[in-house]
């Protein structure tokens, strides 16, 4: 039945931004309902930097969801970047996906985002995520408050970990964006190139090892990407940060740390593309990174000038 719709061409397809505060849990969502991993997650927040998109498949709808930024009050030019970065990817959708920690409730940031909601055209959707964490009463009541400060179309209770409530917020998305014909091959999963999905991987290592501000000085790419001939890939990557101390807490004591580092992204990136990955990680000091533009263009942002 549904071969037969799409071959008729009754199809739809439309892009999804999931818009929230950092550490709503954007990037756990965008997993579950691409149903593989694309986006890095972490228990540090604005870990997510640019525009990631995950492509899924509903029905005979295809959805194409851009996971955002957090959205927060910036103090640094990247975080400006970043900011800027997520309310383009907002206005550019066909529906946006507001998430809010059911945890947090209405903090101060959820109150910003949901001031600056009203110049959003696109029809909004609110998502309470971490809902087993919270009682249902209480829930009841930030739901009564959220939806008497903007509008929206629907409003959905998940734990996106947990996966639960997805399958419904996915369906209702699939029946609300645009007829169209689909943008992407049905297996297709995510618009990302290879070489930057290893390096995000990398990244979500780093945070993950190191517990210190250190991630947030720090980023990652991808130097060299080689095709094996007897099957797999040789994948070279440099690890930047801006001062020498910073790269010797990287490296760690007689180098347990990068080799750390490494095996744990070396481990998740064969699994992702299902072959031999070599992966061989340099730690190199660029002082201010966060300055350079290239440095934003190469994070798919934009250079926000002082």
């Amino acid at each position: 039945m549904l071969e037969t719709e799409r071959a008729a061409g009754n199809t739809r397809c439309g892009f999804v931004a999931l818009i929230g505060a950092p550490n709503a849990g954007k990037s756990t969502l965008l997993n579950a309902l691409v149903g593989s991993k694309i986006s890095i997650v972490s228990r540090k927040v604005q870990t997510t930097r640019a525009l990631t998109r995950g492509i899924a498949v509903e029905g005979n709808s295809q959805l194409i969801f851009v996971d955002t930024p957090g959205i927060f009050a910036p103090r640094r030019r990247l975080d400006r970047a970043m900011v800027t970065s997520a309310w383009s990817g907002a206005h550019e959708a066909d529906l946006i996906g507001v998430m809010i920690d059911a945890r947090k409730g209405l903090d101060d940031e959820a109150e910003r985002l949901l001031e600056r909601l009203t110049e959003a055209e696109p029809s909004k959707a609110l998502i309470f995520n971490k809902i087993d964490l919270v009682a249902k009463q209480a829930l009841l009541a930030l739901s009564h408050m959220v939806n008497a400060k903007a509008t929206f179309a629907a409003t959905f209770m998940i734990s996106a970990l947990k996966a639960d409530g997805v399958a419904d917020l996915k369906k209702w998305l699939a029946a609300r964006v645009p007829e169209g014909p689909w943008l992407y091959p049905e297996d297709q999963i995510s618009d990302a190139p290879l070489r930057q999905l290893a390096a995000e991987i990398t990244r979500e290592k780093l945070f993950e090892q190191l517990h210190q501000e250190l991630p947030y000085h720090s980023t990652v790419e991808t130097e060299a990407w080689k095709e094996l001939r007897g099957g797999g890939v040789r994948i070279e990557q440099t690890i930047y940060v801006e001062r020498e101390s910073q790269r010797k807490i990287v490296l760690g004591k007689a180098g347990r740390t990068i080799k750390a580092i490494g095996a744990a992204a070396r481990k998740e990136i064969a699994e992702i593309l299902e072959t031999k990955a070599d992966l061989f990680l340099f730690v190199k000091v660029r002082e201010n990174w966060g300055d350079d533009p290239e440095r934003y263009r190469a994070m798919g942002l934009e250079f926000p000038e002082e």
